[in-house]
């Protein structure tokens, strides 16, 4: 089972917990309803629809309300230190939780009490919260834009509001802010960087890069981001990859399904989930002829 956690902008979407599917153009947990659009749903369109394609089991939702308030985050939170012990998870996905290094440090306590430590992987404001703890090196797998990257480099930005002039939100710079976020201990063992080029990065550098095909006009489709990571989140452990292949392969699923959606500014994340089907056969098939 593959998890992810995450929050909705839906003031008053109770918190629930269910296995995840997607009819359509709305996502179904628990009774519960959620439209696809960025984010959170986002992200978990594209696990649902990349586990049905693949074959890989299902995907539990963690979900709550949260206008930015963090109100929904905290109540998430608080379950997520209460309950966890009772989930047996292969990969867990931590998505837009509002930043809170105490909350964070708690549900990272909460993780060893598992029947068995799930593959950790971070994005957005849970990754913000795992730096600012302190404890990014207890991931398996950040998956900043370069924006974010910027802030896991500057080991004196206490939050990402605060990260550093010099510090440029450059595609060039890319390299140099892997290796500043590895030297301060504020990176993943893996990180997926997520741009023009995607990047694969270890502390040693750059693995290996994703740049076809490229789509100029997904740069405007919101969401495109959201559904690289809830690729990821699918296809580790989908039969036998790696973290590294997975994200590899979910680089290239991305950028395919986009292409294939012919996008314009105007268009929806939900038209290049609709595309991963041909998309993932496009790819794995060539990944398992070779």
């Amino acid at each position: 089972m593959r998890a992810v956690v995450g929050t909705v902008p839906v003031k008053d979407f109770p918190l629930t917990v269910g296995e995840v599917t997607l009819s359509g153009e709305v996502l179904r947990i628990n009774g519960e309803t959620v439209p696809v659009n960025r984010g959170t749903p986002a992200l978990l369109a594209a696990a649902a629809k990349a586990v049905e394609v693949a074959g890989a089991g299902k995907i539990t939702g963690f979900l709550v309300g949260d206008i930015g308030l963090g109100d929904g985050s905290r109540r998430l939170y608080d379950y997520l230190v209460r309950n966890l012990d009772r989930f047996d998870v292969e990969a867990m996905t931590f998505h837009y939780l509002q930043p809170d290094v105490d909350w964070h440090n708690r549900v990272l306590f909460a993780v060893e009490s598992m029947p068995r430590k799930p593959l950790l992987i971070a994005d957005a404001g849970f990754m913000y919260a795992a730096k600012m703890s302190g404890n990014a090196s207890s991931y398996d797998l950040f998956t900043p834009d370069v924006g974010e990257l910027a802030f896991l480099a500057d080991e004196a930005a206490p939050h990402p509001f605060y990260t550093r002039g010099f510090i440029l939100h450059d595609e060039n710079k890319v390299p140099d802010l892997i290796r500043r976020a590895y030297a301060h201990d504020n990176a993943a063992r893996y990180l997926m960087v997520k741009g023009e080029c995607d990047r694969l990065a270890e502390e040693a550098g750059v693995m290996e890069t994703v740049d076809t095909p490229s789509v100029e006009s997904m740069e405007a489709m919101g969401g495109t981001g959201d559904t690289l990571t809830g690729l990821l989140t699918a296809l580790i452990g989908a039969n036998g990859m790696s973290i590294t292949e997975a994200a590899i392969a979910a680089a290239r699923i991305n950028r395919v399904a986009g292409d294939s959606a012919n996008p314009t500014p105007a268009s929806q994340v939900i038209e290049l989930v609709h595309q991963l089907p041909r998309a993932m056969e496009t790819v794995l098939g060539t990944c398992r002829h070779h």
